[in-house]
């Protein structure tokens, strides 16, 4: 659905008017071209010019009524009536306005005497050069008379605009924009799945409608909205939905446009903005990414006279200057919630936190359903499958998706989206476009043997889930991938389950010291996820004997964006010298288990690299139809796992 129409209001009344610019260009190009002519016309007389000893032969001739010495560089020449007879064809072209001028070889010391051949043939006179103080006079008044013509015709009018679209309007002014209740507005049904967050979200839709029927009861809604979640999981769109829902202004802004170098600019901004709300009431003011402005303050260069905490104090201070009766009601949405200002997130300001997660299955069908409503689908395309495979994508994720997908088939001048397109869109998102690298059989085989043990250790550890597509095609950095499967009903996971992942990400290293009796430096990156999660199960989670149940303060992982903030150490070098060698056991068993699977198993390798060198990729059903009947999961304990996670995709660089 195209975006709101942006309509004009009092939060764009910066935008500059059209009629300020025409006079103005016109005004100033007139100035230029009467001060060119005026220096041109009166500096330079026009006369024709001719050689030093053709003039002074004419002029012993008397061919020149008047000679003039202008200056020490030139003199001109007024012809006479019987000139015409002296002069020939060459010279006569050259005659300006009766006159021929020429240039004094010598300058003032060949003045005398030019004089004295000139005595008593030709009158003459010397002076100064005509116009030679209109040069110096225009370069002195022509710049200030260029600086006015700007400031009366550009700056002047824009200071005076009622609208406030000044010259500081640019600055001070709030720069929101504002959507009107006008067509092609949000909806909740132009939002798929949310169905929690859509829930929390309506009580104030039906206080912006009837805002009596909570103040009858003496109930309060909240001032304002925290939206939190990973980046594309649609906060901005469902802020938009409730402005359609309660048909009321939408007034949307970035949180870094309120920082400029001037200071003070980020809290006149804040100011006007909440004017311009307060003026439109009842309405909704979006701020996205408030993280930008709304960090914890104390922690910046500058203490508190800092740009950013100034106007992060203005926005307190508007915030919870708000009267119960404003229906003025603020959302952000951020996905750093954990820098934000606790003053920030208090009630009376940011009352209600709403969590925007990743889609569930069902989530990304509808989503999917949404984003392929008018792109025509073949009939061997099932968004149920699609949507149960793409496991941790959001909606951004999946529009782009599904974009890609209509390219695809568009580049291949088809006329439906078929499956196929899909699976290479996913594979394009995922990893990367496909490399076009020509690989010796050698180099391909390596390739083939590491993602093939990565796969086949997945199957024989009944704790993770199997592997769902395994090729050796070059996409992105990687030049071959595995794909896991994810279980997203099962939310708790015990140790087994870690360290059969543990196993799984050594199962690559494993098979290229089975095979070459040596290790390669593809497996950088399967020891990198490999050596994090061992840090985290001895660390964060309390899965080692010899540390016991407690947990070390290293690193914070972020809630949404998947990384590690570094954090002091609370515990002594003699504990982490422990927790160095739990990480090392932790590791050292998982290769050495991956190794032990693959040898007792080496025939269904070499059977998986064999269909791998044929057919490149390998899916589900193929990799089942090669190894059999899966063994099943036994002595699982879901009651004594301590933690939900989420294994990443294997990809390593091969």
């Amino acid at each position: 659905m195209p975006p709101p129409r942006e309509q004009p209001g009092p939060a764009n009344r910066n935008r500059r008017r059209p009629d300020t610019m025409p006079g103005g260009w016109l005004w100033l190009v007139i100035l230029l071209v009467l001060a060119g002519f005026l220096y041109f016309a009166l500096g330079f007389p026009s006369a024709g010019i001719i050689d030093y000893s053709q003039f002074m032969k004419l002029a012993k001739e008397g061919a020149f009524k008047r000679v003039v010495i202008v200056g020490d560089t030139r003199a001109i020449g007024e012809l006479n009536d019987k000139a015409e007879d002296k002069l020939g064809e060459a010279i006569k072209r050259q005659v300006r306005s009766g006159r021929l001028a020429t240039s004094i070889p010598g300058g003032a010391q060949a003045i005398p005497r030019m004089t004295a051949e000139l005595d008593g043939k030709v009158d003459y006179r010397q002076e100064q050069e005509p116009g030679t103080w209109i040069g110096p006079l225009m370069m002195l008044l022509l710049p200030g008379l260029i600086l006015l013509a700007i400031f009366f015709f550009f700056l002047l009018p824009r200071f005076r605009d009622p609208l406030g679209g000044g010259f500081l309007g640019n600055y001070i002014k709030s720069p929101a924009r504002r959507y009107e209740k006008n067509k092609s507005r949000v909806t909740f049904e132009d939002v798929a799945d949310m169905s929690a967050a859509k829930g929390e979200l309506q009580e104030i839709v039906d206080f912006l409608k009837s805002p009596e029927k909570f103040q009858r009861l003496g109930a309060q809604i909240p001032k304002g909205v925290l939206l939190i979640g990973p980046p594309g999981t649609g906060k901005t769109l469902l802020a938009r939905a409730v402005a359609g829902e309660a048909g009321v202004p939408f007034f949307s802004i970035s949180g870094s446009e309120f920082i400029q170098m001037f200071v003070g600019v980020g809290a006149s901004r804040v100011r006007d903005m909440f004017k311009t709300a307060k003026e439109n009431a009842p309405c909704l003011l979006f701020i996205d990414e408030i993280d930008a402005v709304g960090r914890m303050r104390g922690a910046g260069v500058g203490g508190g006279s800092d740009e950013r905490e100034q106007t992060l104090n203005q926005i307190l201070s508007e915030m919870d200057g708000f009267q119960p009766n404003e229906s003025v009601i603020v959302i952000a949405a951020t996905n750093r919630p954990d820098v934000l200002d606790s003053a920030l997130l208090r009630p009376g300001r940011f009352d209600r936190h709403v969590t925007i997660d990743r889609p569930t299955w069902q989530g990304r069908l509808d989503i999917l359903k949404v984003h392929t409503r008018n792109k025509p689908l073949a009939d061997d395309v099932n968004l149920e499958a699609i949507a149960r495979k793409t496991i941790g994508m959001t909606g951004a994720d999946l529009r782009n998706l599904a974009n890609e997908a209509a390219l695809l088939a568009t580049r291949h001048d088809k006329s439906r989206i078929d499956r196929n397109d899909f699976e290479r869109a996913a594979d394009r998102v995922l990893m990367g476009p496909a490399r076009e690298e020509i690989l010796t059989d050698e180099a391909k085989k390596q390739i083939a043997y590491h993602e093939a043990g990565h796969a086949l250790v997945a199957w024989l550890e009944p704790e993770v889930e199997p592997p769902q597509k395994v090729t050796v095609v070059p996409r992105g950095r990687a030049g071959g991938v595995t794909f896991f499967g994810f279980d997203e009903d099962r939310l708790h996971y015990g140790e087994s389950f870690f360290k059969a992942e543990l196993a799984t990400m050594m199962g690559g290293r494993a098979a290229e010291r089975l095979v070459y009796g040596q290790i390669f430096a593809g497996a950088e990156q399967d020891l990198k996820q490999a050596t994090r999660r061992a840090r985290y199960m001895v660390t964060h989670w309390g899965m080692s004997d010899r540390l016991g149940p407690m947990s070390f303060r290293i690193g914070e992982e972020h809630l949404f964006l998947g990384k590690e903030i570094q954090e002091a150490k609370d515990f002594s070098e003699e504990t982490a010298s422990v927790i160095d060698e739990e990480v090392q056991k932790l590791l050292r068993e998982a290769d050495q288990r991956a190794y032990q699977q693959l040898e007792r198993h080496r025939d269904k390798l070499e059977q998986l690299v064999e269909a791998l060198l044929q057919k490149e990729e390998l899916h589900k059903e193929e990799i089942d139809a090669i190894l059999g009947t899966r063994p099943p999961r036994v002595g699982t304990n879901h009651s004594e796992a301590i933690v939900a996670s989420r294994p990443a995709p294997a990809v390593q660089p091969a």
